[in-house]
């Protein structure tokens, strides 16, 4: 089926999977609305009115992948099968699959979990290597959101337009917090129409929502580093957050950087436990800037693939947090930027991505090795919620399955070397499901023998 034609089966009213009681108690209350391109008017993020004006013509501008362009109402925990708390057993055909696929091309020594949820009543699981622990570098930030929203569920545990009212409301201005980070950002201004693309810059004032934003769809450290901090203070004030400034500046000025980090380190480590999360096995465990560094102590941060895995099936199951803090963490997470490294095959250009990515990367001399192409180190991360647009009779998603991916390949290029494993996935779990074949039409005409042994001639040539 074409995309257009999903998009339209979608927007009236086909419906991919069952949600859960929960998900459909949320959806009843009237609460949708968020990250991707149209919804600037439920979030105030700026970035999305400029996503939706070139989708709609009204602004030039790179216009994204088919796939980017899902309604908000449509961007939800799909999965109902199970409460998504524990993994299921490997499923043999799959576990062969993914080890055949690791075999060869570079990819032994890869980290890998894989949850295939095409099938409702049959979810595939299998891996590889998945409890090694390492760095992920900036897919940390998906333990960030799940703490500021398991944190703001703490204050306002009823009343999700509280919840809404703080994300959106809240101004947070770039402070030493922020500084400093490569990774630029989109500025819009609606009434002016007017577009800049800059990294963050100490005085910068946006939306604590748009913040977050930032954090996932741009990757910002800057922004990451400012929401840590916002984190921080909702914890400490509670129902009073956000305070007056001379209240926040006062706190932030008398706190030392160890009051602080057991503050973070308490509020990050916590909010893993609730949610099933081990933190011995996944913690982000520093501030992501420097400028953070220094005003708050911090430990090691990593994560094995398995518990990035368990991240996104809670997240689809809609139990991370609640429904609505899984449904908010999952538009933050659908792209709706320039797809980059795992997501940026094109096998997945029809498909919606919910992705992030983080990388770390060494050379043993500088300039003896190039970006992503480490000899010392050279690490990736990628975890992604594929959903493929081919629709079932029912209206699901033909396939919709759960990866997880960490790689440290010295001297290759990690970012083609997980576009490429993108792919290899995809056609492992299309093989798992493959389409029905139409049946066997009839030829136009019968078929006969080329040469009749009954006929008088036979045997004899036509040639003069």
């Amino acid at each position: 089926m074409k995309t257009r034609a999903w998009l339209q089966a979608l927007i009236v009213g086909r419906t991919w999977r069952r949600c859960s009681l929960a998900c459909a108690a949320l959806v009843a209350a009237g609460t949708a609305g968020a990250y991707p391109y149209d919804g600037y008017d439920h979030t105030g993020i700026r970035r999305l009115d400029y996503v939706a004006k070139v989708h709609d013509g009204d602004v030039p501008g790179r216009k994204l992948q088919p796939g980017q362009y899902l309604p908000l109402d449509h961007v939800l925990p799909r999965w109902s099968g199970t409460d998504g708390k524990a993994l299921p057993l490997a499923d043999a055909g799959m576990q062969a699959a993914l080890d055949k696929l690791l075999a060869g091309s570079g990819y032994a020594t890869y980290s890998v979990a894989l949850l295939d949820l095409s099938d409702e009543t049959h979810p595939r699981y299998a891996s590889s290597r998945a409890d090694e622990r390492v760095n992920v570098g900036s897919v940390g930030k998906v333990l960030v959101a799940l703490a500021l929203m398991q944190t703001l569920a703490d204050v306002y545990p009823d009343d999700i337009a509280a919840r809404e009212r703080v994300l959106k409301t809240t101004l947070v201005a770039a402070d030493r917090y922020s500084q400093y980070d490569h990774h630029t950002v989109t500025f819009w201004d609606p009434a002016s129409r007017k577009r800049a693309s800059r990294t963050i810059r100490v005085g910068d004032t946006a939306t604590l929502w748009e913040y977050l934003d930032w954090m996932l769809s741009a990757s910002s450290n800057s922004a990451a580093g400012m929401v840590q901090k916002e984190l921080i203070a909702l914890k400490h004030f509670g129902a009073a957050y956000p305070p007056p400034r001379a209240e926040y500046d006062a706190y932030f000025s008398s706190s030392s950087p160890k009051q602080l980090g057991e503050l973070y380190r308490q509020t990050m480590d916590d909010a893993a436990r609730r949610n099933g999360f081990d933190p011995e096995q996944f913690r982000q465990g520093s501030l992501f800037t420097q400028g953070g560094k220094q005003k708050v102590n911090g430990t090691s941060s990593y994560a094995t693939s398995e518990q990035l895995l368990r991240y996104l099936y809670r997240l689809e199951a809609g139990t991370l947090i609640d429904a609505f803090s899984s449904r908010e963490i999952k538009r933050l997470l659908y792209m709706t930027q320039r797809r980059i490294r795992y997501a940026s095959h094109p096998v997945l250009n029809d498909s919606a991505v919910y992705f992030k990515s983080g990388s770390f990367y060494q050379c043993k001399v500088a300039g003896t090795c190039g970006k992503y192409k480490g000899d010392k180190t050279n690490r990736l991360a990628s975890v992604a919620i594929i959903e493929s647009p081919d629709l079932l009779p029912n209206g699901r998603p033909r396939l919709q399955y759960l990866v997880a991916v960490t790689s440290n390949v010295l001297g290759v290029n990690s970012a083609v070397a997980h576009q490429s494993m993108a792919l290899r996935i995809h056609r492992l779990v299309e093989a798992q499901h493959p389409l029905p074949q139409p049946p066997a039409q009839p030829t136009a005409f019968p078929s006969v023998p080329v040469d009749d042994p009954d006929d008088a001639g036979a045997g004899k040539s036509d040639a003069p």
